[in-house]
C-alpha cells in the first residue's frame, strides 16, 4: 500500500550525524526505501536552531537524504508560543516544504501569538510552503486529572464540540488540519472535517470556551 499513502516522519536530532543515523533507522523500521516528508521536530529553541542550521547540523542530513532519494520533502515542526516566529526565521533561512504549528481558538486569543501565526501564514502562502496545524481539539492541560485519552493534552470529546473546533480551524484559508493522536477521537475529527461548510462565529466559539472551561495549552 506504499503508493497510497503520504508517509511522514520526524527527527529530533540537531546534529548531522545524529539526524543521518535517525533517518536511516526510521527507513529501516518503517520498511520503506523513502519517506515523503522528513521534519526537523520542535525546532524552536535558539541553541538547537543554531546547531541544526550549521554545517554539521540536522538540516544537512535531511538535504542529503533528499538528494539520495530517501526523502521527497523537508519540513520543520514546533510546539509552544514561539513556534510561528521561529518558523518564519527557518523559512527565511531555508526553503522548507512544510511547517507545523498549533492552531486553536483559545490560543489565538493571545495577540502576540495570533500576529506571529498570521505572519507565518502569509510567508507560507508566498513561498508555497504547506502550513500544517495541530492541537485543534485541545480542551486544556491535563493538570491533575486522570488521563483518559492518548493525547498529552486534555481533548474535547463530544461531537458537537469537536465540530466547532475543527470547523473553526478549517475556516482559515491555506491551512491543513492534522489528525488527532487518539484512535477513539479520530473518527469524530474526520466526521467533523467531512461536514465542514463554513467556520463558526466568534460568539459560538466563545460559548464553547465558556461551556467547556477551555484553557490555553501554552502560556
Amino acid at each position: 500500500y506504499r503508493d497510497r499513502f503520504f508517509l511522514a516522519t520526524k527527527t529530533n536530532e540537531r546534529t548531522y550525524e545524529g539526524a543521518r543515523a535517525q533517518i536511516k533507522r526510521s527507513l529501516e523500521r518503517l520498511g520503506v526505501d523513502y519517506v515523503d516528508l522528513i521534519q526537523l521536530h520542535n525546532l524552536t529553541d535558539e541553541e538547537g536552531w543554531q546547531i541544526a542550521f550549521s554545517r554539521d547540523g540536522a538540516l544537512r542530513a535531511a538535504f542529503e537524504a533528499r538528494a539520495r532519494g530517501q526523502v521527497r520533502f523537508i519540513g520543520v515542526t514546533g510546539h509552544g508560543l514561539q513556534a510561528p516566529a521561529m518558523h518564519v526565521r527557518s523559512l527565511e533561512r531555508f526553503r522548507f516544504d512544510s511547517v507545523l504549528a498549533p492552531l486553536n481558538y483559545p490560543l489565538m486569543q493571545n495577540p502576540a501569538y495570533a500576529a506571529d501565526f498570521q505572519a507565518l501564514a502569509s510567508l507560507c502562502a508566498r513561498r508555497g510552503a504547506a502550513l500544517q496545524t495541530i492541537k485543534a481539539i485541545t480542551l486544556g492541560p491535563w493538570g491533575d486529572k486522570e488521563r483518559t485519552h492518548a493525547t498529552w493534552y486534555e481533548p474535547l470529546r463530544e461531537q458537537e464540540d469537536i465540530d466547532l473546533a475543527v470547523h473553526w480551524v478549517l475556516g482559515h484559508p491555506g491551512v491543513f488540519l492534522n489528525t488527532v493522536g487518539d484512535v477513539t477521537l479520530l473518527p469524530k475529527v474526520l466526521d467533523a472535517a467531512a461536514r465542514f461548510r463554513e467556520p463558526p462565529s466568534d460568539e459560538a466559539m466563545q460559548e464553547l470556551v465558556r461551556r467547556r472551561s477551555m484553557a490555553p495549552l501554552f502560556v
